[in-house]
């Protein structure tokens, strides 16, 4: 299929939540394709189907070797130490900040076949999936930090080249 443009912060469908994958057609499958496709470039963890312009429950994974994607992605469990760890965005591009992310995490949804699909990891893996589904809810992961780093992130965004 194809590698997809990315949508930067203060693209309004970043801050909408997504609808639920209801077609498990053509164009759902060719979606998924293209989320593998953009996920698979160098520096790329994970990618939510807003990033790329489209308003449905939907991200993929490139963490560590393991790749795949998951639809209708559901947060159903998150524990272990809570720390601050160093995250970045494809849509707040060369801006990383610490983010207060657990350090285990899993994810249940479906397949292509709507068949059950649970997806689950520490680390890395752990903070993908908690980060990509907040973009399914409409939260980009800046809203997560403390006041005096949104804070410095919003004055880095509002000079960068890209806003």
């Amino acid at each position: 299929m194809a590698t997809r443009e990315l949508r930067f912060f203060g693209d309004p469908i970043l801050s909408t939540l997504c609808d639920p994958v209801t077609d498990f057609g053509k164009g759902t499958r060719e979606l998924v394709q293209d989320l593998m496709d953009t996920v698979e470039l160098p520096g790329r963890a994970g990618l939510a189907a807003p990033q790329i312009g489209v308003g449905l429950r939907a991200f993929s994974y490139n963490v560590d070797g393991q790749k795949g994607y998951v639809l209708n992605p559901e947060l159903v469990e998150v524990k272990g130490e809570r720390k601050e760890i160093t995250e970045g965005c494809l849509s707040v591009p060369k801006l990383w900040f610490p983010t207060e992310r657990a350090s285990y995490a899993a994810v249940k949804g479906v397949d292509l076949n709507n068949e059950p699909v649970f997806v689950d990891g520490e680390g890395i893996m752990a903070q993908a999936l908690q980060h990509e589904t907040d973009h399914l809810d409409g939260i980009v992961y800046i809203q997560r930090l403390s006041k005096e780093n949104r804070r410095r992130a919003m004055e880095q965004i509002r000079t960068s080249d890209w806003f």
